[in-house]
């Protein structure tokens, strides 16, 4: 049966001294990580969730469309890329949501 090596000592220890001087109104420190608080937050306009849900739902009634073969000419494959097309827009608007 094997045993555990010796734990190894570390020289030196802390860099920075633990606990330290805290200004009075501030809450204290935790372990987790608290992300800075930002100077100013940063809102999307009132038409890109808007814009986005539109090219979306063109999308998918022109692809529906095509193939109920009601939009003019009958089925094509330009009214699937046009209609993939507005579904790209659509999700590419939505990484500008904020």
């Amino acid at each position: 049966m094997a045993t555990k090596p010796p734990k190894r000592k570390v020289q030196g220890g802390r860099v920075t001294p633990k606990g330290g001087h805290q200004p009075a109104g501030r809450p204290q420190a935790s372990s987790r990580y608290t992300p800075p608080i930002p100077q100013s937050y940063k809102v999307s306009p009132r038409w890109v969730p808007i814009m986005m849900f539109t090219l979306l739902g063109i999308g998918l009634v022109v692809i529906f469309c095509n193939y109920l073969g009601v939009l003019p000419g009958g089925t094509k494959n330009t009214y699937l890329l046009v209609g993939l097309g507005s579904i790209l827009g659509g999700i590419m608007t939505a990484t500008q949501y904020r």
